[in-house]
């Protein structure tokens, strides 16, 4: 190999090098912990109660408490994340069923129900670094069950219906390091029903990994 040749593959050698090197502190000057990184958290969520009303004077009050759940996301920059969420609840209520005969009497029912939740959010943060507010919105779909059994001397079904629901929320985000996270928010559940709406106010408290 001549004199010649072998500079000039140093040269490109160094040149290839260089820009490499160059792309690489652009990307860590560019990328916050969070961009292009899958995450999965678990979660604890607080509840708060509710009550509706129904047709002839039925009612139902729900009481507060906690549940649990799980997420999966996906943060496509700094700032946009898209994201699934689980969540149970199992919350103790109060029932008061009006029957069509006005000859019976109302009957009032005290139990716990399971209430399901599947959301499909969108999330955007408003900083790049590891600590920021964000905004939450989402749609999906929340099963409610009543949980009771027809057993003498009752006759009562259990209810159990699937309905649309949507959620509005705002939070706080503290990325640990590049792999854990932590996250606090409050959403607003609105579910609709046909003899009208259901609202939860919910508190909750995440920890995951990013990967």
């Amino acid at each position: 190999m001549t004199t010649k040749r072998l500079i000039i593959l140093l040269l490109l050698l160094i040149l290839s090098t260089s820009v490499h090197a160059q792309r690489f502190n652009q990307k860590k000057m560019n990328d916050a912990p969070r961009y292009e990184t899958w995450e999965v958290s678990l979660l604890a969520q607080y509840q708060t109660g509710t009550d509706a009303e129904g047709e002839q004077g039925s009612s139902i009050d729900i009481d507060s408490g906690w549940g649990w759940g799980f997420g999966i996301g996906w943060n496509w920059t700094e700032h946009w994340n898209l994201g699934y969420r689980f969540s149970l609840n199992k919350p103790d209520y109060s029932a008061t069923i009006v029957p069509e005969d006005p000859a019976e009497p109302p009957q009032t029912i005290d139990y716990d129900m399971s209430k399901y939740s599947h959301q499909f959010n969108v999330t955007y943060h408003f900083m790049k670094g590891p600590f920021t507010p964000y905004l939450q919105a989402g749609i999906g779909w929340t099963k409610l069950d009543s949980n009771l059994l027809s057993r003498p001397p009752t006759t009562w079904d259990t209810f159990k219906t699937s309905e649309f629901t949507y959620n509005l929320g705002v939070g706080l985000r503290w990325d640990v390091n590049g792999a854990i996270f932590m996250r606090g928010a409050w959403n607003r559940q609105f579910i609709n029903l046909d003899n009208g709406n259901l609202d939860f106010d919910t508190v909750t408290l995440e920890g995951g990994f990013m990967f």
